[in-house]
């Protein structure tokens, strides 16, 4: 077998193996190792305006959380947009350039971005997933209720998350896009129109 082969298996191979997720159902990710991952949106607190026991409190539950449910993986995503890389590109280019008038709009740029970074500074996205594996079906929905009660009487305020939850998950997730309104199912979905 020679060394080309893999890379021309792994070139058949849809996105979807590749990040080893099977199927998107209305409330999980099913991957490729037959475990199904559930979503739990966190709502986050504000923390600068809590007192210190309100905070302690806040600790207190989040570690009575991770001791009480072993299958418990975290997750925090921007929401928002990253402009390192753009930024990033503003500084190469301050550098070569040889006109300070050109430096200084890099420079306004650079400042605006920064200013833009700085008001969505708090724009997180905070996740508990729970990995199931070898679940009943009628055994899911009880025990995702549980862990759900768990949390919100610990005070977190949470969220199942559902298809489309996920869907913009993994969007953020791989391809850093928070911008787009409706995740598809297929690449192209939104140009196919039926009864045409």
């Amino acid at each position: 077998m020679s060394k080309k082969a893999p890379a021309a298996e792994k070139q058949r191979l849809v996105t979807r193996q590749l990040i080893g997720t099977k199927e998107i159902t209305d409330h999980s990710l099913v991957t490729y190792d037959k475990s199904t991952l559930v979503f739990f949106i966190i709502k986050p607190s504000n923390i600068s305006v809590l007192s210190a026991a309100s905070l302690s409190a806040r600790i207190y539950g989040l570690m009575t959380v991770l001791k009480g449910i072993g299958e418990i993986e975290m997750l925090c995503l921007n929401s928002r947009e990253n402009f390192e890389d753009n930024k990033r590109f503003l500084r190469d280019r301050m550098e070569k350039e040889d006109n300070p008038v050109i430096r200084k709009l890099l420079q306004a740029d650079m400042n605006f971005l920064d200013r833009i970074q700085v008001q969505m500074a708090t724009a997180r996205e905070f996740l508990i997933i729970v990995r199931m594996r070898d679940q009943k079906d009628n055994e899911v929905f009880p025990y995702l209720s549980r862990i759900e009660k768990t949390l919100n009487e610990q005070g977190f305020t949470v969220k199942r998350a559902g298809e489309d939850d996920i869907k913009r998950i993994l969007a953020v997730y791989f391809e850093q896009n928070v911008t787009t309104e409706k995740f598809e199912s297929f690449d192209g979905e939104r140009w196919v129109i039926f009864e045409d």
